[in-house]
């Protein structure tokens, strides 16, 4: 947990610089967004309407709003110690050469939007060792979750795609467990990112709870391995269908942008393991896409995501009762919150 002995001076501090680094970043990822889009022109010319959608466009005022609750609420949370600043600022010439291989690369994932591939990688890969929903191009991104270069960018996607907001936006699940957490120990606390992907929040994980025993769990052995170069350990190859640690034998669950990635059925199955691993008294903290009744003044651009960026579970997500779902497998929820295109739930096992 965050040291709270420590001064409110240094935590405003901390929120100031924080912010700084937070508005570096959203120009930059904005403008990598922009470049992206110039180029690609995904709305165009791609002989493929998006006729299902039917909200009205979001004002400008509204989404900008929305777009800036995402730093406000992370600055807050430094400022009132619920945990620590996170973000870095990559070297100019990484940043540059991250930019550089998204825009190339930006091309490649354009032709497979507009072929409407969005499986190539399934027979790349052995069947039997993955699932079939998992063996696709989500996002139509070039390599699916299977190589290095996949895992290499795939930060600088998620940022380029939300202008900046995609750390921030994570940290809502930070903030709900930092919070349930604040009078536990550390010392003895198992942590899990379920699906921890190139971990980046797993480093969130492991600097705000530096004393807990915190492992990340992926399918991806690429994506594990680009977690273990952000220097996040070690991480445990699986599918969280299958969680190879014993009952009640875990504290805390994270789980960031999985379930609009899941076929219905298999959601239920994975929150019941969820729901096995975790001790009485545990919480899972969940982060995920906002659904249409929570922000009807976006609707019109969460219709937009799965027309554009292959999410082919996405639709059946937003009608999903997250609630009674985990209820099924024996979790209440606690607690929530929201930024921009993401909301958080905290979950518990009752003791």
């Amino acid at each position: 947990m965050v040291d709270t002995i420590r001064p409110r001076r240094a935590f405003a501090t901390d929120a100031v610089a924080a912010s700084g680094l937070s508005a570096a970043k959203a120009v930059w990822w904005t403008l990598n967004g922009l470049a992206a889009r110039s180029v690609v022109r995904p709305s165009s010319g791609d002989g493929h309407r998006p006729e299902r959608i039917s909200a009205s466009a979001p004002s400008r005022q509204a989404l900008t709003r929305a777009w800036l609750e995402a730093f406000v609420k992370d600055a807050a949370d430094i400022r009132s110690g619920v945990y620590p600043a996170t973000e870095r600022m990559a070297p100019p010439a990484r940043a540059i050469a991250r930019a550089i291989d998204f825009l190339v690369d930006a091309l490649a994932v354009d032709r497979r939007r507009r072929a409407r591939d969005g499986v190539e990688v399934r027979d790349a890969v052995d069947s039997a060792a993955f699932p079939a929903y998992y063996r696709q191009n989500f996002h139509y991104q070039s390599g699916g979750w299977f190589t290095r270069e996949s895992a290499r960018r795939y930060e600088a996607q998620v940022e380029a795609l939300f202008s900046g907001t995609a750390g921030a936006m994570r940290r809502r699940a930070l903030s709900l467990l930092a919070k349930a957490l604040r009078s536990r120990d550390q010392r003895g606390l198992v942590i899990v990112d379920a699906a921890c992907g190139a971990g980046a929040f797993l480093e969130d994980l492991r600097v705000t709870f530096p004393r807990a025993l915190v492992v990340g769990i992926d399918l991806s052995d690429a994506y594990l391995a680009q977690a273990r170069s952000r220097g996040q350990g070690a991480g445990i190859q699986a599918n969280v269908e299958q969680i190879p640690l014993g009952d009640q034998s875990v504290d805390a669950i994270t789980c960031i942008y999985l379930f609009h990635e899941l076929p219905p059925r298999v959601r239920r199955i994975v929150a019941a393991e969820f729901a096995r691993v975790l001790r009485p008294g545990g919480v899972l903290a969940l982060a995920d896409a906002v659904q249409g009744s929570d922000r009807p003044d976006l609707e019109r651009l969460l219709q937009a995501f799965p027309v554009f960026f292959h999410e082919p579970f996405y639709d059946s997500f937003q009608t999903e009762d997250l609630t009674a779902l985990f209820a099924e497998a024996g979790l209440v929820q606690d607690n929530e919150d929201m930024a921009f295109l993401t909301k958080a739930r905290l979950f518990r096992k009752p003791a």
